[in-house]
């Protein structure tokens, strides 16, 4: 398991390093006063894939990191507002973006499994991706004429 958790270290590392720099181009904040909310968004990260390969119930490992997450948040927890005055300064389009690059790449790189899955798969996609857009869309239209905005 440490070789696991050594493995999921670099990473989430090399993983924030790169959001570290997205955050620095799309909020301003540069890096050296993100590190801290970086450090411990991978700590509890780890912690909570620790604990989905320790503990013995049928839980993802992303149900442990937001209850860890959450719980180191709370306000009776010691240290907390440390936590969240480090993680606040972290983006999540920062985070998101090169979670996104390398799963493009991942599929970019087995087109042969990916047309495996057929047709109906691309118009199941085309379908849910029209679908959000156009859910999104609506659902800004009506809060927006609510607040008469538009």
């Amino acid at each position: 398991m440490l070789k696991n958790i050594w493995e999921w270290t670099w990473v989430l590392l090399i993983f924030g390093f790169a959001a570290l720099f997205g955050n620095w181009f799309g909020l301003d904040v540069l890096p050296w006063e993100a590190i801290p909310g970086m450090l411990v968004l991978i700590v509890v990260s780890v912690a909570g894939l620790a604990l989905e390969k320790a503990l013995p119930w049928n839980m993802p490992a992303v149900g442990y990191i937001g209850i860890l997450a959450i719980v180191i948040s709370l306000p009776f927890f010691p240290g907390s507002e440390y936590v969240v005055a480090w993680t606040e300064k972290i983006s999540i389009l920062a985070l998101a973006t090169p979670i996104l690059a390398y799963a493009g790449i991942s599929i970019g790189s087995n087109w042969a499994d990916f047309r495996k899955l057929g047709f109906r798969s691309l118009i199941v996609a085309v379908a849910v991706f029209l679908g959000t857009f156009i859910g999104s869309a609506l659902i800004a239209e009506v809060i927006l004429r609510w607040q008469g905005i538009i």
